[in-house]
């Protein structure tokens, strides 16, 4: 009832997240329902949707990282003056954050249900999936679907961003919390050899299990179209992509350091200090980002190579949640950065910085990202496809 009154009141731009996450777990429990409906119109072939279900994997995950970083900066979700006093101390508070992030999704699935119903036809009159572009057939459009099977693969939403947000917002140890201030801000974090080496590995390792672009199975199949791919290819990718999320703040810091060698000036060695201070809070979720976009560039590219097998509806639902989730968590992880360095920006501007130089500074971070990440990012994407397109 708390969660519920305080979203009630919370400031419109809030709200728009919370909406914006309501709409991620709708996309993704549409995908999840479309599995149940092939599974339901096609029993002969059980392999399919297994595969369809696996690939619901990625949207799943990328609407907890979104729901996780919305639930980061929630005002609710801090701990502020007074709160203690009223009995809402840091686990109340995560208690609460987890409480809003499943109502959050719930209400997402649900409308999902309604969307899916709709589009198959159950809830009276012709269903519209034609209208959308979506074969009825892949809905399962004129078969029964096991409805308590359907709920219970639709909870795994909003189950996933709960727990998810529950892990990343629970109380910390004091000691740990000592010991980790205790530390320099600016000390380079450790994943980034193992990073660079797990990304290394996943392109070796589907360099020699790909089969090329013309042998049987040899382009990865994607939900709605395409089905029978080695599980060395998903498998190299999916280690290229943790090994990119892996190295993310090490990137970042690296990123700090580079515009802080030499002999810098007050705006570089201003932007290059944040960026190091921040590469654990942004590295992640630019990590993620980078994971992606290698990936779409990758499938595109491979995809490209075969024009008669087009990307599937569902594939494209998917890749719209993927992206939208993840572009969406870095931003609010810039977000909670330049929230984190408010008193920092204060106390500068008290100095006598001007906002022109703020701004220029904050050009030069994004810049300074663009710059190493963008290569790289694009550099594992075409790796990744030589074996697929050659």
């Amino acid at each position: 009832m708390l969660a519920l009154r305080l979203a009630r009141g919370s400031h419109p731009v809030v709200l728009l997240r919370r909406l914006s996450v309501a709409a991620a777990a709708a996309g993704t429990g549409f995908l999840l329902l479309s599995t149940v409906g092939h599974a339901a119109g096609h029993p002969s072939a059980a392999d399919q949707s297994l595969v369809r279900l696996l690939w619901c994997a990625a949207p799943l995950a990328a609407t907890a990282q979104f729901a996780v970083s919305t639930a980061r900066t929630d005002p609710a979700a801090r701990l502020q003056r007074g709160m203690a006093a009223a009995g809402l101390g840091p686990l109340r508070l995560t208690l609460l954050a987890t409480a809003s992030t499943a109502l959050t999704c719930l209400l997402g699935v649900l409308l999902a249900l309604l969307a899916f119903l709709r589009l198959r036809g159950d809830l009276g009159g012709p269903g519209s999936s034609a209208s959308l572009g979506i074969d009825a057939a892949l809905l399962g459009a004129g078969h029964p679907v096991p409805l308590a099977g359907a709920l219970l693969l639709l909870a795994t939403v909003p189950l996933t961003a709960a727990v998810a947000t529950a892990v990343a917002l629970r109380p910390r140890n004091e000691n740990g919390s000592r010991e980790t201030a205790a530390r320099p801000r600016t000390a380079p974090p450790s994943g980034l050899p193992w990073g660079i080496a797990l990304a290394a590995a996943g392109l070796a390792i589907e360099a020699y299990t790909s089969p090329g672009p013309h042998a049987p199975g040899g382009l990865l199949p994607l939900p709605g179209r395409l089905i029978g791919s080695p599980p060395g290819v998903l498998a190299g990718w999916a280690l290229s992509a943790f090994g990119l999320v892996l190295a993310g703040p090490g990137l970042v810091h690296l990123c700090g350091r580079l515009l802080c060698a030499g002999r810098p000036g007050a705006l570089r060695l201003l932007s290059g200090r944040v960026l190091q201070e921040e590469s654990h809070r942004l590295g992640r979720p630019l990590g993620v980002l980078c994971a992606v976009g290698s990936a779409a560039y990758a499938a595109v590219k491979v995809y490209e190579a075969s024009p008669a097998r087009p990307f599937g509806p569902l594939t494209a639902v998917g890749a719209a949640v993927v992206l939208a989730c993840v572009t969406a968590s870095a931003l609010t992880a810039a977000l909670e950065s330049r929230t984190a360095r408010a008193h920092t920006t204060a106390a500068l501007r008290r100095l006598g910085a001007s906002a022109s130089v703020l701004h220029r500074a904050a050009a030069l971070r994004g810049l300074a990202l663009v710059l190493v990440l963008a290569p790289l990012t694009w550099t594992v994407a075409e790796m990744a496809t030589l074996p697929l397109v050659h």
